[in-house]
């Protein structure tokens, strides 16, 4: 009879690890040990750290699709409280954390972009992928006339998502969720400020 596969069980380590110690700082030593499985395992399925990594990052990137799909599919919300959900959503999950923890994509977007081409292409197709709904969610709230078309839905929802991305690695050094209430009061006092009807 087959032994069963460690895989899931190593993903799902490597993931907690990731965030405990980022990239570089997680050796395949501490993810193997952490799921209780022979360093041999870890060969068995990925034929590198780097590859391993990219399949934490799709584990992380479905969990957060799913995050976006909560907010922005509610279809009970105009679609400018939809972006404001999202943002509430994701502050509520790093309170959880203690504010210790950010986003895994943003994290390896600093760390291993300059040294893993593979990663940092997949960080792209990321980030692309991750904008779309952000920018259908925004072209909604212009054609309803909630929020100005002075930008374009594409513009706005990058600004979104990487003005967010700051916000979260500040909070991350600030240990509380200041930087991401500044973030949000501004930004939706501004940028996506609702419209006088």
């Amino acid at each position: 009879m087959p032994k069963p596969s460690l895989k899931e069980a190593i993903l799902e380590a490597g993931l907690k690890a990731m965030f405990r110690t980022g990239y570089n700082g997680t050796s395949v030593r501490d993810v193997t040990a952490a799921a209780g499985a022979p360093q041999g395992s870890f060969t068995n399925h990925f034929r590198s750290k780097e590859a391993f990594a990219s399949e934490v990052l799709e584990r992380y990137f479905a969990h957060t699709r799913g995050l976006v799909a909560d907010a922005l599919d509610d279809g009970s919300l105009t679609p400018r409280a939809r972006l404001s959900r999202y943002l509430d959503i994701i502050t509520g999950r790093l309170e959880a954390d203690g504010f210790s923890r950010g986003c895994l994509i943003g994290d390896f977007s600093l760390e291993a972009s300059g040294s893993s081409e593979i990663l940092r292409t997949r960080l792209a197709e990321i980030f692309a992928e991750w904008r779309t709904p952000f920018a259908a969610c925004i072209a909604e709230a212009q054609k309803a006339r909630e929020i100005s078309s002075e930008f374009e839905p594409q513009e706005l929802a990058e600004f979104l998502l990487a003005s967010w991305q700051g916000a979260i690695l500040r909070m991350k050094v600030e240990r509380n969720a200041a930087p991401l209430e500044r973030f949000k009061e501004i930004a939706f006092q501004t940028v996506f400020k609702e419209l006088s009807s």
